[in-house]
């Protein structure tokens, strides 16, 4: 019975220690600003830019993907010519218009050792 009442108690004290426990942080997450950022330039309706790719050969593939859609230099885009491409834009022409889209910078990477404190 002794040791009844000690498996539950202490299976109460165990419960009771978790239950007052912080959540822990996702290193792995990206930071919050960086979702509304991308939400609200999804949001406006204009195309982006996602990836450009380029042969280092002479006269080599050019390929980029525009809103999850890939193209190729001289392919339509949604009624746009795929007039150029460098390693970040890529130029649309309708008509006489000229829209260029560019790659938004990637976010920079963490700095080595920030937060990581050293075991001894």
């Amino acid at each position: 019975m002794k040791i009844l009442n000690a498996t539950i108690l202490a299976a109460l004290v165990l419960t009771a220690h978790t239950a007052s426990a912080q959540a822990l942080l996702d290193p792995t997450r990206p930071p919050a600003s960086l979702g509304a950022r991308l939400d609200a330039a999804a949001g406006d309706g204009l195309p982006r830019l996602q990836s450009v790719l380029i042969s280092p050969r002479q006269g080599g593939r050019h390929v980029a993907v525009i809103d999850g859609e890939t193209v190729r230099l001289g392919d339509n885009y949604k009624g746009a010519r795929v007039a150029r491409m460098t390693q970040t834009e890529v130029e649309l022409v309708r008509g006489r218009e000229r829209q260029v889209l560019r790659l938004e910078p990637a976010p920079l990477p963490p700095i080595a050792g920030a937060g990581i404190q050293a075991a001894n």
